[in-house]
């Protein structure tokens, strides 16, 4: 009797020691990059079609809204439309809060409270603290992009209006009351220079163009978006999409009148991709 027993015993031990060896079955992965670069372009787009490598990872996003309520599931397609934006923006308004954090953008808090038992969230993006450079507010990540630019020119380049400005000024539309956001000085540059200027911007992830008195009631200048900068204003969000759109960011929708690059986040500079 002892003997079975005790085999028992080992059989019991032996088998709990396989189950404890199982692993849990895996939360999907969310890559925040990807999920941004379609949120976006796709609501810009004219159409329901799909960023390329978005899909999967919007799809897990937009499961996650439509089983909180948030979402219809006829809108649960991979695609990062108006409809998913505004699903997102009743999320952000659901944790309590207000302004540019109710934005409809997918931040790295909103997006982990979202995936709580549902998803993982990795390619982190993050906009930074907030701090001051050349006397206007500008985030860190944004400062970094520009420094970067500021090599590959071998210049330095003058602010003339940041980020985080809301009504700051009219004729902006709204582009700089969020993150990510830069007017640049274009005094004493020749017109060569001030398309290299958009160029090397665009090269490090920014959304940039020359703007000039002929499109809008502005002096000659530079405006550059940081492409997926997560507290970006909507509209500025807007610019963005329509510069991957091969747009030129104005209210008018005309096509690109900036320098072609291949166009790449600042992520993925960093990784040289």
């Amino acid at each position: 009797m002892r003997i079975k027993w005790a085999a028992a015993t080992s059989a019991v031990t032996i088998a709990v020691s396989v189950i404890a060896a199982i692993p849990a079955q895996a939360l999907p992965a969310v890559n925040m990059e990807k999920v941004l670069l379609a949120a976006q372009i796709d609501p810009r787009r004219p159409d329901s079609a799909l960023t390329p490598g978005a899909k999967d990872h919007v799809l897990v996003v937009e499961q996650a809204l439509q089983a909180k309520g948030f979402l219809a599931a006829q809108y649960v397609d991979g695609h990062f439309g108006t409809s998913t934006t505004t699903a997102y923006t009743n999320l952000q308004k659901s944790f309590g809060w207000s302004g540019i954090d109710t934005n409809g953008i997918p931040g790295q808090t909103s997006l982990e409270r979202l995936g709580e038992g549902r998803f993982t969230v990795t390619n982190i993006v993050s906009a930074g603290s907030r701090i001051s450079y050349q006397g206007k507010t500008i985030n860190t990540r944004t400062k970094a992009m520009l420094a970067a630019a500021e090599a590959r020119l071998g210049r330095t380049l003058t602010i003339t209006q940041g980020s985080y400005n809301p009504g700051g000024v009219g004729a902006s539309g709204g582009t700089h009351d969020g993150g990510g956001a830069l007017d640049i000085s274009v005094s004493g540059m020749s017109d060569t220079v001030k398309v290299d200027v958009v160029r090397k911007l665009r090269e490090v992830g920014f959304a940039a163009w020359w703007r000039k008195p002929s499109q809008g009631p502005w002096e000659h200048h530079i405006h550059a978006m940081a492409v997926s900068d997560p507290h970006q204003s909507i509209s500025a969000w807007h610019q963005s999409g329509d510069y991957y759109l091969g747009k030129n960011g104005l209210a008018n929708g005309a096509a690109d009148d900036g320098p072609s690059v291949t166009k790449r986040t600042w992520e993925e500079v960093q990784r040289g991709e």
